[in-house]
């Protein structure tokens, strides 16, 4: 169970960092569309993803190892 969530929150955090950077490189070169969606529901998207992330890890330290 500790390496599902902390496999889990590395990985949806960093696919969080890319959705986010996506929609900022994207705004900042003008697009303001990409395949139907707005740059700024991608960064959106992109926050919702890292703060679950950040949830799955801190889920993972408060289960703590306990003896």
């Amino acid at each position: 169970m500790q390496q599902w969530l902390l496999r889990g929150g590395q990985l949806v955090g960093l696919i969080g960092i890319l959705l986010m950077a996506v929609g900022v490189l994207a705004r900042l070169a003008g697009y303001f569309h990409i395949g139907g969606f707005a740059t700024g529901t991608l960064m959106l998207a992109g926050i919702g993803a890292v703060s679950v992330g950040c949830f799955l890890l801190l889920w993972l330290l408060a289960q703590g190892r306990r003896p």
